[in-house]
């Protein structure tokens, strides 16, 4: 880059990732390199922040952030885009990190980019050799919108032009910034951390298992033999993400294995979030760092570049990042989870000054152009470069134009009116208003469908609040279970007494659809354990069922439960059983002007499509997802009026075939079956126009229906029971609200797979071919 284009004038720059306080590595590089570049640029160039919040906690920042993203809350990533529009930055330099953002795969993160109009650089913290397909698609999206990547080692750079297929000539390699921490003699700062006299073997960062703090204890006798002054010093808090899943288990396991090995006047451990002051004590003080850590694909690590920074002797397992850093003698590599080679390579570095002063000396020299002041040079001249391309040839940004824009009509997500329906023993059915009307106590139904809800909501925003609600409806199916009859009970009295031994066999089918939903999403071995174990015995029953909704429920629960469980065959034996059996009843019934399985229309008739469509892509048989998207095509033909708004068939009178179609009374969940048909057509076909009648359905509870009032009450989040000619039902139960929930989160989930794979349903491509009836 010539020198006019390094002075290429810049007036505002901003930089999008986690920050300090928050403890996060990410949030450290952020401020790091925000300050750097700030220092770079000058007061005529205001450098900012945008920072990612989690559930955790309020972070309070300093003035260098000027905005805040609530990381599950998608509609604040667009707010972030318009807040960075409007201040006309020159350009957004973003750490990147799965983890960081929210959706599947940190998806929400594309909601940002696709509507930023300046350049984005884009810093890869994490670059995956075997991504799933969620991550991969993620990295090719946001391919689609930066301008530039940033890696940090040599074989990253490779990794994305080899398996992501990005041009070389957008990736530049600058390494993880370092503070200049002088160079001198380990005893200088010892007495200022308390370790006069001993010889400090030092591993630091955030605690979590993939560090490997295990193999090092194990070590240490055979250290201390040698050198009975030695201490192991592990220096940090434990991983927020590990701590809010598994709390200090791993920590407390370390303490237990230091006090069994009867090491504590060797072992110490400073659980703190340590200052960069404090940290460059600990870092100078330290004989030897080591860095035992478990997982070789770690691509980056400050914890290496600081230590070799500081002038460290640095032992470490032969992750990828330090491959490349402690290569020509600059450090020492030992195999993974081998404490022998660990306590050996330690104890010949603290025998051999001459050797360890060497591998000082080299990782000191070979950082010195890490200092951030030089990292943050480079940065803007790769924003710069970036610029000058943008002048010549714009990138265009992802874009979702079609029949949907979504963010238009899109409510979030409010689960305020089910809390209050729910209590400690379930949801109840019914409401007055929008009072819970205990008078008819609870049913397996709803709690069901409350599962699927929550399930989806905490695959979308891992939201801490809903884990109780999930606990509680799957305790529910769990009581409702009978296990003497292998059936679940439906109906259950205010009072917690069971009002039958059997429930109906849409209400069994409807429970093992929830569970096999929880199967595929659930985080915690708990709630998957007993997920798994309800859906295993309540499966055999269905064989003898003969609604054939119970079968298609059944099989969008296999469906599911097969995602995380594919090579289960007796659950794809099932869902070939009952996708015979539904293909069959439409051979028995429908026709060229009545394409159905029944001679009515009644309750649910959008399920049926539903789980023969699942069931053909499971089987890869086109004529059974042909029949299921003829019906569905159909099922939609004959309930959307002449102004173009969805109006589903009444259940005064329901829809004989040759007799007049009942306008009322209007149910909400038929149009959440709606919906959720509509999305797993579109998932399988790729074809926008599904997304056209998911709107319908999504508006027919905003008030595009034919009262033209909403059913949806924004003041509650609730939604009116129905609707009848002379106008809706004013009370607000169960079932309707949650299948107003439920169609909002399935255009929430959609919001997320439009920037995702859409085609995630675990089987081959079919060829779809038009059947005539």
């Amino acid at each position: 880059m010539s020198q006019a284009q390094r002075h290429y004038p810049l007036k505002s720059l901003a930089l999008v990732g986690t920050y300090l306080p928050r403890h996060c590595g990410i949030g450290v590089f952020t401020e790091n390199l925000c300050e750097a570049i700030a220092g770079q640029t000058g007061p005529g160039c205001n450098v900012y922040a945008v920072a990612l919040n989690d559930n955790r906690q309020v972070y309070h920042y300093g003035e260098r952030v000027r905005f805040e993203i609530s990381m599950n809350l998608p509609r604040e990533y667009r707010h972030a885009a318009e807040f960075l529009n409007m201040h006309e930055a020159d350009g957004v330099f973003l750490q990147h990190e799965f983890g960081i953002y929210g959706g599947p795969a940190g998806s929400h993160v594309l909601r940002l980019l696709r509507e930023l109009h300046m350049p984005v650089v884009v810093t890869l913290h994490t670059v995956l050799e075997w991504p799933n397909p969620d991550e991969r698609t993620v990295i090719a999206q946001i391919s689609q919108v930066a301008d530039r990547f940033v890696v940090m080692a040599k074989r990253a750079q490779d990794m994305l032009t080899a398996i992501y297929d990005i041009s070389p000539q957008r990736i530049s390699c600058i390494p993880h910034g370092i503070p200049d921490i002088p160079f001198i003699d380990p005893e200088f700062h010892k007495d200022d951390i308390g370790l006069t006299g001993r010889k400090v073997i030092l591993s630091f960062g955030l605690l979590s298992p993939n560090k490997g703090v295990e193999y090092m204890i194990r070590a240490m006798p055979a250290v201390i033999r040698r050198h009975p002054d030695a201490i192991y010093v592990v220096l940090g808090v434990t991983h927020p993400g590990v701590k809010a899943e598994r709390g200090e288990e791993y920590r407390q396991g370390l303490y237990h294995m230091v006090r069994e090995m009867g090491l504590e006047a060797h072992v110490t451990f400073r659980g703190r979030f340590a200052s960069q002051e404090e940290l460059g004590w600990y870092l100078t003080a330290a004989d030897v760092c080591v860095m035992p850590y478990s997982n070789e694909s770690q691509i980056t690590s400050a914890v290496l570049a600081y230590a070799m920074g500081s002038g460290n002797a640095v032992v470490s397992t032969p992750y990828w990042h330090a491959q490349e850093m402690l290569a020509d003698d600059r450090g020492c590599l030992v195999p993974f989870r081998d404490s022998d080679a660990l306590a050996e390579q330690v104890i010949d570095l603290l025998d051999n000054d001459q050797r360890r002063n060497a591998l000082r000396e080299k990782a000191y020299e070979y950082t010195r152009p890490m200092l951030w002041p030089q990292v943050a040079r480079q940065y803007l001249d790769v924003l710069r470069e970036a610029l000058l391309d943008r002048g010549r040839s714009a990138r265009r940004p992802l874009s979702l134009a079609d029949p949907m824009s979504w963010s238009e009509i899109v409510p979030e997500v409010d689960f305020r009116h089910l809390r209050i329906m729910t209590d400690e023993t379930g949801l109840t059915q019914h409401a007055v208003y929008a009072i819970p009307d205990r008078r008819h106590g609870y049913c397996t139904d709803d709690n069901a469908r409350a599962l699927t809800a929550a399930m989806w909501y905490w695959s979308l925003r891992e939201d801490p609040s809903i884990r109780p609600l999930i606990s509680t409806y799957l305790a529910f199916l769990v009581h409702a279970f009978n296990e003497q009859r292998r059936r679940f009970r439906n109906f259950m009295s205010y009072s917690r007494e069971w009002l039958e031994e059997v429930g109906s066999e849409d209400s069994h089918a409807r429970a093992i659809m929830a569970c096999g939903i929880t199967t595929e999403l659930a985080q915690y071995e708990s709630t998957l354990g007993l997920a798994v174990r309800l859906f295993n015995d309540a499966l055999p029953a269905v064989e003898y069922f003969t609604s054939p909704r119970s079968w298609a429920f059944t099989v969008v629960g296999l469906d599911a439960y097969l995602r995380r469980f594919p090579g289960d065959s007796a659950a794809r034996r099932m869902v070939e059983m009952l996708g015979q059996r539904l293909l069959a009843q439409f051979h028995k019934v429908a026709t060229r002007d009545w394409v159905f399985l029944e001679s009515v229309l009644t309750w649910g008739n959008a399920r049926v499509p539903h789980g023969l469509l699942l069931a053909g892509a499971r089987l890869d048989s086109a004529e059974m997802v042909n029949m299921a998207l003829d019906c569905l095509r159909w099922l939609l033909q004959v309930q959307t009026a002449e102004p173009g708004h969805l109006s589903v068939i009444g259940n005064q009178g329901w829809y004989a075939r040759g007799g007049p179609r009942a306008q009322f009374d209007q149910q909400p969940i038929e149009v959440m079956d709606l919906a959720e048909a509509c999305s797993a057509a579109y998932r399988l076909t790729h074809d926008r126009s599904w997304l056209i009648e998911i709107r319908r359905c999504l508006e027919w509870f905003l008030g595009r229906n034919d009262l033209s009032v909403p059913m949806y009450d924004f003041s509650t989040g609730g939604c009116r029971d129905g609707m009848h000619q002379a106008g809706v039902n004013a009370n607000q139960g169960a079932e309707s609200t949650l299948a107003w929930l439920t169609t909002l989160l399935i255009v929430h989930r959609l919001q997320v797979s439009e920037t995702l794979s859409v085609m995630e349903m675990s089987v081959g491509p079919i060829e779809l071919q038009k059947r005539v009836i």
